[in-house]
């Protein structure tokens, strides 16, 4: 049996808009790599996925492309969604003839329709895994953290991630009431270039963006003196220009976003049952994701929404940590899964 166990693997899959992360049972996190494809449009061959992909970002010449499959979540090109997961699958050893995968978990968005995540089967089904379970990405970072979802009390976890935030309260292993927000890491990404071309009229790229939010960015003001220096096109002269930005200006691009992201949490709260509600109150609001890494964004809602709010250990990885508890107990979960009853959705 153990010869058998060790030949059919099981994984866990974490397939964010950004990251693209498998964890494999027995060895823990494996892949952590970019959700990107670079390909050739005149031969339409495949030239790099995950990391070598990224280096080229806003760096191709016009006969090359680089694709993310999924927005905000959702498959938006099958084709290269399979092509990433069995890239990363045969990696692992997957496409061995003494080697099969019999298992994935894989995450899932609260409000996939039932079309979306038959989508998400086929992809991974047609990467070579026997047997796919979905799990809703709450569901999962809430396992990770090590929540006690199973009791009758109420765990609020808020999930922001690279294309979606999930709000979602639950209790008695499943999620009681869920929302799925388009406001998220690459949302706070466009805000800042909006407004450095804006403020500044300058054109920056998504790499430059993405450094900003992490290096200067910050819900709240902040005591240190944040700055970075700012190279990009003059939208006047089209020729290179260097400014510097400051934590107030990123700060200020944020704003919006952040007040959309309270109030669909104030939202939850007011149509959750009392008790419910009560019991968040008293345990606090949990967040995750790699935008829960935002400076000050655990005082920023704790100040919009008078809950204690506190960013989960390791929030970039607490998803797939999820996903591999599962994998590593699958009898003990399968109650869980996300092929039971849908939560009741929130629509703003």
């Amino acid at each position: 049996m153990k010869l058998f166990k060790n030949l059919y693997k099981s994984v866990g899959i974490d397939l964010g808009t950004t990251n693209f992360l498998v964890y494999l049972r027995g060895r823990g996190i494996v892949v952590d790599e970019p959700t990107l494809v670079a390909i050739n449009n005149r031969t339409n061959q495949i030239l790099a996925i995950g990391e070598e992909a990224k280096k080229m970002l806003d760096r191709t010449p016009s006969h090359v492309t680089l694709v993310k499959p999924l927005i905000n979540g959702v498959i938006s090109d099958f084709e290269m969604t399979q092509e990433i997961i069995r890239h990363f699958l045969r990696k692992l050893g997957g496409s061995s003839v003494f080697s099969r995968y019999q298992t994935a978990a894989v995450s899932i968005p609260t409000n996939l329709t039932e079309v979306e995540r038959k989508s998400v089967e086929d992809a991974v089904v047609s990467a070579g895994v026997s047997k796919v379970l979905l799990v809703e990405e709450p569901i999962a970072a809430a396992i990770g953290t090590r929540l006690p979802i199973e009791d009758p009390s109420a765990n609020m976890i808020v999930d922001i991630g690279g294309g979606t935030s999930e709000i979602s309260i639950i209790s008695v292993g499943g999620a009681v009431i869920s929302k799925s927000l388009q406001t998220a890491g690459q949302k706070f990404n466009d805000d800042i270039s909006r407004f450095i071309k804006n403020e500044y009229k300058l054109l920056i790229g998504e790499p430059t963006a993405e450094a900003l939010k992490i290096n200067v960015g910050s819900a709240l003001p902040v005591e240190e003196k944040l700055e970075m220096n700012v190279r990009g096109r003059d939208v006047a002269t089209g020729l290179p220009k260097e400014v510097v930005v400051r934590n107030p200006q990123v700060r200020t691009a944020l704003q919006k976003s952040l007040k959309n992201i309270s109030d669909s949490i104030k939202v939850i709260l007011e149509d959750s049952p009392p008790e419910l509600v009560g019991d968040v109150l008293e345990k606090g609001i949990y967040l995750s994701g790699g935008g829960s890494l935002l400076r000050e964004i655990d005082r920023y809602l704790a100040r919009e929404i008078q809950v204690e709010t506190r960013v989960v250990d390791d929030p970039l990885t607490c998803v797939i940590r999820g996903l591999g508890i599962i994998i590593e107990d699958i009898p003990r979960y399968e109650t869980i899964l996300s092929n039971q009853e849908r939560p009741k959705p929130i629509n703003l």
